[in-house]
């Protein structure tokens, strides 16, 4: 079995537990399958454990259900083909497919965003579906954006951020994560803040590419992590949970999110923020936040689909 890092395995949870995914495995003839899931979770770090659920009408129930280890492969923003693919009734998805061999054995999907390759650990039967319950042997993750899924319509980071009205008083502010940390530069107070900037006429894709060059890191967005009136400056202020890999960015540094780091911050929408982020981060389930710089309502996010 190979050796799973909790903390690595936390952290692509957290990044892509909502995406769109693709679950693949073999059936005992060799020959590769999947389907197109929404409902894909974590269920424990030790040992590592990740559920999916499979209809009971299925064709592909019985290989499923009898399989030796199935993966999850997070489908990244610009394979909604992909996805389309997976959910249709076409008899072989794989055959215009670039795919591989993961290190468990199941089917690993090129360039997606994430891809968990997991052994069966136990089937629970519950109503017209059935858990599939994995233990990861191997992962990996990077920093493209996932492919989301709401209210009949494919979400990605970018139609995210081009729906919201462009606003000269609209600040589009980044929560860059890595490995746990967050990026924190120094505000005009001389504490810490998030790195923010005015979208002006650019809009909020455009500024927050902006952003990522101001600061010297190479980061993707995820989502968009929080919308809020800010009353007393007269401007709304939207901020998306971003993921990098960059090492020394050219203004600020990673810190982990310590009260010791929290007391630094001059903002207290900020502050309440990067606290909702930190509890939310060890759970591996986010939501979007809207209000305003005193009170608001958290929303869950579900997008995906069977």
């Amino acid at each position: 079995m190979t050796d799973i890092d909790p903390r690595a395995l936390r952290n692509a949870f957290g990044t892509f537990m909502t995406g769109v995914t693709v679950v693949t495995a073999k059936d005992g003839n060799g020959t590769p399958l999947g389907f197109t899931a929404n409902s894909f979770t974590s269920v424990s770090l030790d040992p590592p454990l990740v559920l999916v659920c499979l209809a009971n009408s299925s064709k592909n129930y019985d290989t499923f259900i009898g399989a030796n280890g199935f993966a999850v492969n997070i489908l990244a923003d610009t394979q909604i083909a992909l996805s389309n693919t997976f959910a249709s009734r076409v008899e072989d998805r794989f055959a215009d497919v670039d795919w591989r061999d993961g290190p468990n054995g199941s089917p690993i999907l090129a360039d997606v965003s994430a891809w968990f390759d997991c052994a069966m650990f136990k089937t629970v039967e519950a109503g017209d579906h059935v858990i599939l319950i994995g233990e990861v042997r191997a992962f990996d993750a990077n920093t493209a954006p996932g492919l989301g899924y709401a209210r009949g319509a494919y979400v990605t980071p970018s139609t995210a951020a081009d729906a919201l009205e462009h606003s000269g008083n609209l600040i589009v502010s980044a929560l860059i994560e890595r490995d746990g940390e967050v990026l924190l530069i120094n505000d005009e107070s001389g504490g810490l803040t998030l790195p923010e900037k005015a979208a002006k006429d650019n809009g909020a894709s455009a500024t927050l590419r902006g952003l990522f060059d101001a600061v010297g890191v190479e980061a993707q967005p995820s989502f968009l992590y929080s919308v809020f009136d800010d009353s007393d400056r007269k401007r709304q202020h939207i901020c998306f949970l971003c993921q990098t890999d960059a090492h020394t960015p050219q203004q600020g540094e990673f810190v982990p999110l310590t009260e010791e780091t929290l007391a630094k911050v001059g903002d207290p929408a900020i502050v309440t923020m990067l606290r909702r982020f930190a509890a939310e981060a060890q759970l591996g389930t986010y939501g979007i936040y809207y209000g305003d710089t005193k009170s608001g309502e958290v929303r869950p996010i579900s997008h995906g689909r069977q």
